[in-house]
Order: structure tokens, then sequence, then C-alpha cells
């Protein structure tokens, strides 16, 4: 079987693969009172009648995604150390929310989600620790435009604290109220890999968890605060990746998963994607060192992480 591929060049209207551009128009159409063929929708969530399957060429169905370059249209920015490349929640949200559903990011970092979100006519929810990082990725996502079809209907909100903080989970609570909204659709968690990238001085940054236990612990506390607001049947997803440490290979997407279903009962394990890693920042430069020290030590060098799916149990 051929390994699907994924490129993008998108910006407000463009093209997403071969046939985004049709998916997208039955998207908006069946969002805005059109209707559903035999009422079936890919996954039951989303608003891709299956009727025009075929018609969904640039929807990822393997369990391996082999991405091209980040995309880089618009007010996406790639300088943020961390940030995930913005086809992974283009993705999610398309396959696994409707228009006008709401999306939750825990770790919102430079609003990659948050503007693939207004793209796509989503409402969105971003927690960010950091205030300088939360105000930049406001502002990045009020430059995008509204999807025009659901603008009235769609709305983005920050939030600047800790996403583990029961704090959070409660403004979380009072947004949805605010805009009359019951539940989440979507959640999408982006945690830092640990300690591989410092990103703060902040004791309550995850990559300043002293040990992969308390990171593991602390991540689960995320789990707990919005996994109860999501709506029955709709999905969490989480992109991680390993790490090394003392010459040995943590895996932390596995232990992240595990507690993720050790947290919330009513999750189940739907799909794990391996997703390749290319352009990585600290290898880009060093590929033959990599590659050297991969030879000498006997391991081989992190080309992919993780993007786990959890599906909420109906009631």
């Amino acid at each position: 079987m051929p390994v699907q591929t994924y490129k993008t060049k998108h910006g407000n209207g463009e093209k997403r693969g071969k046939s985004a551009g049709t998916a997208h128009e039955h998207k908006t159409k069946h969002a805005n009172g059109g209707t559903r063929a035999n009422g079936r929708t890919a996954g039951g969530v989303s608003d891709l009648p299956l009727a025009n399957w075929k018609e969904y060429g640039d929807i990822l169905t393997d369990s391996l995604w082999i991405l091209g370059n980040r995309d880089k249209s618009g007010n996406h920015n790639g300088a943020y150390h961390g940030n995930f490349v913005p086809q992974i929640p283009n993705q999610l949200i398309r396959r696994y929310t409707a228009a006008g559903g709401v999306v939750l990011d825990g770790f919102l970092g430079s609003g990659t989600t948050m503007i693939e979100s207004r793209r796509l006519g989503r409402s969105c929810i971003g927690v960010e620790l950091l205030p300088e990082i939360a105000k930049a990725a406001k502002k990045a996502a009020a430059g995008e435009l509204f999807n025009a079809a659901a603008k009235n209907n769609i709305f983005s909100e920050v939030i600047i604290g800790d996403s583990a903080a029961k704090t959070a989970a409660q403004k979380t609570a009072a947004l949805l109220a605010k805009h009359k909204r019951e539940f989440l659709d979507l959640i999408i968690l982006h945690p830092p890999y640990h300690d591989i990238i410092k990103f703060s001085d902040n004791k309550k940054d995850l990559s300043n968890t002293s040990t992969v236990g308390d990171f593991i612990r602390k991540f689960g506390d995320v789990v707990e605060n919005f996994s109860g607001m999501l709506r029955p049947k709709h999905y969490l997803s989480l992109v991680i990746g390993d790490k090394y440490s003392e010459s040995e290979w943590v895996p932390l997407g596995f232990r992240l998963m595990e507690e993720t279903l050790r947290r919330d009962k009513t999750l189940s394990l739907k799909s794990i994607v391996v997703k390749n890693m290319i352009n990585n920042r600290a290898k880009r430069n060093a590929e033959n060192l990599w590659r050297y020290r991969a030879l000498a030590g006997g391991f081989y060098v992190f080309r992919h992480e993780y993007i786990m799916l959890f599906q909420k149990r109906a009631k």
C-alpha cells in the first residue's frame, strides 16, 4: 500500500492538496443548513459527507504521515521553537470537528491551532503559560480573517495561565458559558517533550519538571482539567515525541498515552499516527554529526513523533 503524503500551500482560500478546495466547499455548505448525504459524515463528528469521500484526497487516513515543509502562509511563523507544523491541526480540525465547533489547545504556543481554527470556521480557546508568547499568539491569530461563512458564529479566546491548574479549567468553562456553548469539540495537546527544550524559567513550565514522573503527573492534571468538557464521541489528540536520557530511550509518548487513559476512564485509544520530522532546528545543520553519533552510540536519530487520538465514549 502506498504511503500517503501531504503537502500544503494554503492561505485564505488557497487549495489544500489536490481536492481540498472541493472538500472545503462541501464543508461550508453543509455547516450552514445544507443536507448531509444520508446523515453520515466522516467519523460521525465532522461535516464531511461520506457520500463525497472520494473528493477528500488530501485528508490523511493512514497511520504514517509524511509531511513536507511546514506551511508558512499567512501569519504562521516557525520562529517559536517547539511549535508544531500547521498541517497537524489542519488535518485534525477538518476530520474531527464541524464548522462552528470549539477547539481547545492546552499548549497554545505561537497560536498555530488558533490560526487554523479561524481559517476553517471553528472557535478556539488557547491556554498559554507565558504572557509574552500568549500576546504574540493572540496578535497572530487576530491577523487571520475568520472563515467568511462562519465568522458570526465563532470566537477566539486566549487564557494566560497554567493548563495544569484548576483556574485554567474554570476560565475555559466560563468562556464556553459566555459564548453559549456546552462542550469542547476537539482537544489538542502538544506539550513540551519534557526537558529537551527549556522554554522558560517559570517553575510551572512542564519543560522545567525535575523528573519524567513529575512531567507525566503534571500532564495528567492537564487531561483531567479539560477532558470532562469534551463532547461525547469527540476526540482528544496528543502530539508528542520521545527523548534520550543517559544513553537510554525514554518513551514519553507511550507514558503519556497510559497517563491519559488512567486519568479519564471515559476515553478510549482510537489511533496512533507516526509523523515524520524534517528540518528539525537542532539537527538541521548537523546531519553528519548526528549520523556519526548514531553509528558510534548504537542508537537511531529521532525522525518521528506521535499523534495519538482518544475518543470519548458516548454516555
